[in-house]
């Protein structure tokens, strides 16, 4: 990989700014250098392209977002992928998630291949501090974790979903810390925190906010608005029929979250005088999560129509891009890496063919020079291909999206011709991608101590359950492991693992008072640790009382760590096991996770 060196292209821009400062003339060189830009990328989850006020909802106001679209530039039809996951890949490497293993949104199956290129490394190795804030959902464990792929700092979460929203448990650069009040405006926080840090010197920022995803969770300040508001349905009279309407006033009361710390970003980079030479780009992750407006589109999150792909994308740097700017042409997440990369000057050589492709000249005027190209997607055995102008389902069905948003009137018998040209395009690429997804769940086992790691987490999401052992939730991303009764219960992780070393081990749990007690075993290879459970963690379950609607996922707890005992680790393939050799209560405890340390290494 040939890049920049490290902090060369800032350090030849200071010398010149320098020199420029000398010079004893009207115009100074310094004048005439744009300097590197820092980078702020918003992602929002399951916030999808009718959830603005910028496009025409009447029942929400969104006036920082809709401010950047007027100082900077939308990109009207911009595509992300059918659910979270497959997005974050395609934003992180520019290239389709399907080349890449990810073929689910949790147990592992949210990892893209380990030796990917992403937009961090791109970024750091060009001179760049990197920080990474929220929903990270490409994996938990190291060589998958952010800290492992590009960013110097990570604060927030690995799953897919988040149980709680307010002063969670979160980790920080691998370490479990508890957060700060409603997770939105502490990850906000956080950013700007990063900012000030590295305000002299190129940032690249990316703050992955957590909602409007589930559970509806969103402070009394903004619900208040939304609680018994009238909401006026989509224009799509099936997104209408199925609306759930006190969900809806959920989702929107968290969009104006969303709006307000926006805003809170842009006005402080604007307040400590670097906003001109930053670049914000603001998108979400997928459709809509839930039958709402939707400017009539049809589709919502894990739908492959037009109304489950598009996403807001809009782009504000004052040095470069004019307002008002409006890019009318198709683009997507894989063509992030690429356009910040370019706007940035740093001139990298991509290990893997990348998909996207720099968008830089439509944002700065170069629209009638570009050349048409397709965008293709797929998920859950569905698969659409796009143009400019027209959507072919592989299920069947050729729409004309620009003027039938609906997709209600099949074109294939009218136009053969493009059918049979998108039809062709988009088998070719699907045989090219398939098997590579396909293979993955086999080849790719939960990873623990790899040699650049300090902490590994391995929580219950990533396990299995034996005997009476249940799941707390069908969804795995957030869940614990219950009903641990007997001796004969197991738990177990089929791990590989990438170095040797001593680690402290903890286990973090809750216990009943009157099942204080239970002898823990945990054995791994030819070792075993034993530990009693002596202080009890009796704690309900939390989340209910502030969700605003009902949720499917499950609940969780305050838990509690207690250290196992220690382990020597040596590489290889083995499975891990945590048991209860004596049970003096009705049950052992309810288990969240596992957290191993290495011994000997200082935290961050």
């Amino acid at each position: 990989m040939s890049l920049i060196p490290t902090r060369k292209y800032f350090t030849a821009w200071l010398l010149v700014w320098f020199a420029g400062g000398l010079l004893q003339c009207n115009t100074t060189l310094a004048d005439k250098v744009v300097p590197p830009p820092n980078v702020i990328v918003i992602l929002t989850d399951d916030q999808g392209w009718g959830d603005l006020s910028l496009h025409g909802n009447p029942n929400l106001a969104t006036p920082n977002i809709d401010s950047m679209a007027r100082h900077g530039a939308e990109i009207d039809r911009f595509y992300v992928c059918a659910v979270c996951s497959p997005t974050r890949a395609e934003f992180l490497t520019g290239r389709y998630h399907n080349r890449m293993g990810v073929y689910s949104t949790s147990a592992g199956g949210e990892r893209f291949d380990s030796d990917e290129q992403t937009i961090a490394e791109v970024f750091r190795e060009g001179g760049y501090a990197t920080g990474c804030y929220g929903k990270w959902h490409s994996g938990m464990q190291f060589p998958y974790h952010p800290n492992a792929r590009g960013f110097d700092d990570y604060y927030g979460f690995c799953s897919g979903h988040w149980g709680n929203y307010y002063s969670p448990m979160l980790e920080h650069n691998g370490r479990i810390v508890q957060g700060d009040g409603f997770l939105v405006d502490d990850l906000t926080n956080r950013t700007i925190q990063f900012i000030d840090a590295h305000r002299d010197q190129p940032f690249f920022v990316y703050l992955a906010l957590n909602t409007p995803h589930s559970p509806m969770q969103v402070p009394d300040k903004y619900w208040q608005k939304f609680a018994d508001k009238e909401v006026i349905p989509d224009p799509e009279p099936a997104n209408a029929r199925k609306e759930k309407v006190q969900h809806t006033r959920a989702a929107l009361a968290m969009c104006e979250n969303i709006d307000t710390n926006v805003g809170r970003i842009i006005n402080h980079i604007d307040t400590i005088g670097i906003g001109q030479d930053t670049i914000v780009i603001y998108f979400s992750d997928n459709g809509p999560n839930g039958s709402r407006f939707n400017a009539g589109m049809r589709g919502r999150k894990g739908s492959t129509n037009e109304g489950g792909l598009r996403s807001p994308c809009i782009v504000r740097y004052p040095r470069r891009i004019k307002p008002g700017t409006k890019v009318s042409r198709i683009a997507g997440a894989i063509d992030l890496l690429p356009t910040l990369a370019d706007f940035a000057g740093i001139d990298f050589d991509a290990p893997k063919p990348l998909d996207g492709r720099s968008i830089a000249p439509l944002l700065t005027g170069g629209e009638n020079d570009w050349k048409s190209r397709l965008l293709f997607s797929a998920w859950n055995k569905k698969a659409t291909v796009r143009d400019d102008r027209y959507r072919l389902q592989l299920a069947g069905g050729l729409y004309d999206i620009i003027n039938d948003p609906r997709e209600k009137n099949d074109l294939t018998d009218q136009r053969p011709e493009v059918a049979k040209r998108l039809r062709r395009n988009l088998d070719a690429w699907l045989a090219e991608t398939a098997l590579i997804s396909s293979q993955a769940s086999e080849t790719r086992p939960i990873t623990l101590a790899h040699p650049d790691a300090e902490f590994t987490q391995l929580p219950s999401r990533d396990a299995k359950a034996h005997g009476g052992v249940k799941r707390s939730n069908r969804f795995p991303n957030c869940t614990f492991m219950m009903n641990w009764k007997t001796t004969e219960d197991l738990i177990t992780w089929d791990v590989e693992v990438l170095g040797s070393g001593e680690f402290e081990v903890e286990m973090y749990y809750a216990c009943k008072q009157e099942d204080v007690g239970s002898t823990i075993e945990l054995t791994i290879g030819d070792q075993k640790i034993e530990k009693l459970i002596q202080v009890a963690n009796d704690v309900p379950l939390i989340g209910a009382a502030e969700d605003r609607f009902p949720r499917v996922e499950g609940y969780v707890r305050d838990w509690r760590p207690m250290t196992l005992g220690t382990v020597k680790l040596v590489p290889g393939k083995t499975t891990l096991t945590l048991r209860a050799s004596e049970i003096p209560g009705n049950e052992v405890a309810d288990m969240r996770l596992l957290l191993f340390r290495r011994v000997g290494v200082t935290a961050r």
